[in-house]
């Protein structure tokens, strides 16, 4: 097994139908905190409403910060292609490129990027490129269902959630502490 590293960053990529793709971001981003590195999350589509994460992060000081930029859940086609969402998307990604280069990061999350791609709300031709010229020591994370292929291919780590079963199967709502 190699030893621990602190070479190049990594491109890592959590998609999959399941849930937990956040919570891997969150979990590699406590980590890293906890190892003295500084990293920032952006959302996609995650709107401002209250959310364990948001509380928790204010515990952690300057070295973890998240910011929502997306207007929240996108549920049907034509509000994937509604200029309000696009927007959104739009500054989520301008905000995350400016965060990732301006150096003062180890760990930059694309949170919910993979749904925008997917979407068709953001251009993949911009993405990848940064991806493949990013700032050598950064680590890059990417969440969202239906990760494209291209995006699979550059990242260094893919980890797939796949869902089995669901309380939503049973009609049950989303619980505090648990979904949100």
């Amino acid at each position: 097994m190699p030893r621990a590293s602190t070479g190049p960053g990594l491109i890592v990529v959590y998609t999959g139908n399941g849930k937990g793709k956040t919570t891997a971001a969150l979990g590699l981003a406590f980590r890293a905190v906890g190892r003295g590195k500084r990293v920032f999350m952006v959302q996609f589509i995650k709107g401002s409403q209250s959310s364990g994460e948001y509380e928790t992060v204010k515990h952690l000081g300057p070295d973890l910060e998240i910011v929502p930029k997306g207007i929240g859940f996108v549920p049907t086609p034509a509000a994937k292609r509604h200029p309000k969402h696009i927007a959104a998307v739009q500054q989520a990604w301008e905000l995350g490129i400016q965060k990732a280069t301006s150096g003062d990061f180890d760990v930059v999350i694309f949170d919910e990027i993979n749904n925008a791609l997917s979407y068709g709300m953001l251009d993949p031709t911009p993405v990848l490129e940064f991806l493949r010229q990013k700032p050598e020591q950064l680590d890059i994370v990417l969440t969202g269902r239906d990760a494209l292929p291209e995006i699979i291919e550059v990242a260094d780590l893919v980890t797939e959630m796949r869902e089995i079963k669901h309380p939503y199967q049973k009609g049950l709502a989303a619980r505090e502490g648990i979904d949100f």
